[in-house]
């Protein structure tokens, strides 16, 4: 008769409220054991009966788990003999797992340039992710048409596995890089070959390219203050040196991007909505910027991130559109024309530049998914896109004026900025001696989601007062915000 032998191994706990499969915490929980020491190498595990009757589980739980262990070569299966730890985990010293951010005896040898960078990161939490007062950066997702993009999902992945589920194109989808010309060409007055065009995951990915491509360490880079982070900390992780280059109501004041450098080998520009002071460049500042980088044999990075939503007037010329010479890298993002997780964006290179970033493209970078790729060209195709970026925009002018006819309660603490196009504008502090950082704390107590104009500064600036987005928010979240914020100055 067999007699029951083995370790003890009744102090697993199996949790039946988690998501977890219960086969998989008995897994991991034999792992933790072994691999802490709480068993040595050639020790004999209880038979999977036993081990099921102990820890409460099934014995095909059990069978499932050792199994795993087996295959991963912590334990051995013995015809006859039984299951044991594996003869490799002898001698093993055991190492106690600290805890995430603790100290190390020994930290890891960074590159210098990763060194540095990291002491000249902005602050960049979590992206948004939840609809609410006054969140930035993020769509009216309510009001994107998903019945369409399913049906077009669902088509698209019954297709063929191979288009699905292969290997893509390293530039982007061949039909959605037309896709995307064509669109450039109606909407922005953009004319460029899709050869041009090169998808990437996401406008900061195409950041990061550009700076890896053109940039050695320390070359200048002229950078709107207030500007972009994301672009920010794109650069800053390529070694670029930021020259801080001031914006008013024109946009980037390129005399003073001339004064402080030269010699600039990029420059960095939201042209048709400043982030985030919602600034419109002006024409005159347009032309001396092109200029600027003829003279210097530079390149300018165009971030076009909403500017299909323009809702003003007559929209000036994109930078692309009026470049003659080369000069601009065109980025643009589907993150705020349909919705952030894509995780799709694309540049447009200048023609001079087309074989090597393709080059570079096809040699180090694997593309992006393809099937949301082709989702998005069929989207574009169909004609959704176009019908959804005029809809978005009357809502988004809508929720703007809503924003400011509400605002006039604040009109003795905040000065609101009129915007043209997108889903953010700014709020300027009457008070200068109000603190900004103070008046963030105090909104985030209250249940609403603002930022300082000071955290987008690479170097402080005199006007102090809010980011402030209206886009995510429905229209009784706007009214509701204000009626909160007017309480912050009392």
């Amino acid at each position: 008769m067999k007699t029951k032998a083995g370790a003890i191994l009744s102090s697993i706990r199996i949790d039946r409220t988690l998501d977890r499969k219960i086969s998989v915490q008995l897994y991991m929980g034999l792992r933790e054991i072994i691999l802490s020491g709480g068993l040595n190498g050639g020790e004999r595990l209880p038979a999977t009966r036993t081990l099921a009757s102990e820890v409460g589980v099934s014995r095909t739980t059990a069978l499932d788990a050792v199994s795993r262990l087996i295959s991963e070569g912590l334990l051995e299966s013995r015809i006859g003999a039984g299951t044991f730890v594996s003869h490799t985990m002898t001698g093993r010293t055991p190492v106690k797992p600290k805890a995430v951010g603790a100290e190390s005896e020994r930290q890891p040898r960074l590159s210098p340039s990763t060194i540095q960078a990291r002491k000249l990161f902005a602050e960049r939490r979590r992206l948004p992710h939840k609809s609410q007062a006054f969140v930035t950066a993020l769509p009216a997702l309510n009001a994107f048409p998903m019945a369409q993009w399913a049906r077009l999902s669902a088509r698209h992945l019954r297709s063929d596995r191979d288009a699905v589920m292969g290997y893509g194109n390293p530039y982007g989808l061949p039909r959605l890089r037309a896709a995307i010309a064509t669109h450039l060409n109606a909407s922005r007055g953009i004319q460029c070959d899709p050869e041009q065009v090169f998808v990437v995951g996401g406008a900061q990915q195409a950041f990061s390219l550009i700076g890896g491509m053109l940039l050695d360490r320390g070359e200048k880079v002229w950078f709107e203050n207030p500007g972009a982070i994301g672009a920010r900390n794109a650069f800053i992780s390529q070694g670029a040196d930021l020259i801080p280059v001031g914006v008013d109501d024109e946009g980037i004041i390129v005399e003073e991007g001339l004064a402080k450098a030269p010699d600039f080998r990029l420059a960095f520009v939201t042209p048709s909505h400043q982030q985030p002071l919602s600034k419109i460049l002006s024409l005159a500042r347009r032309l001396a910027l092109l200029d600027a980088a003829d003279q210097a044999d530079a390149f300018i990075v165009e971030d076009d991130y909403d500017g299909d939503f323009y809702f003003g007037d007559q929209p000036l010329p994109t930078l692309k559109s009026i470049d003659t010479n080369g000069r601009v890298i065109y980025v643009g993002t589907f993150s705020k024309t349909l919705f952030p997780s894509l995780r799709l964006g694309f540049m447009v290179a200048p023609a001079s530049m087309v074989d090597a970033m393709s080059n570079i493209f096809s040699a180090a970078l694997s593309g992006v998914p393809t099937w949301p790729q082709a989702i998005v060209a069929d989207f574009i195709d169909e004609g959704h896109f176009a019908t959804h970026i005029r809809t978005m925009r009357q809502h988004y002018k809508r929720r703007h004026e809503i924003l400011h006819e509400h605002a006039r309660q604040l009109e003795p603490h905040m000065q609101i900025q009129r915007a043209s196009a997108g889903f953010h504008t700014v709020g300027y502090f009457k008070d200068p001696a109000r603190d900004e950082k103070g008046f963030i704390e105090a909104a985030t107590a209250a249940g609403l989601t603002l930022s300082g104009i000071g955290r987008y500064c690479l170097t402080p600036i005199e006007r102090k007062g809010v980011v402030i987005g209206y886009g995510a928010a429905s229209d009784s979240d706007i009214k509701q915000g204000l009626d909160v914020m007017a309480q912050l100055f009392v």
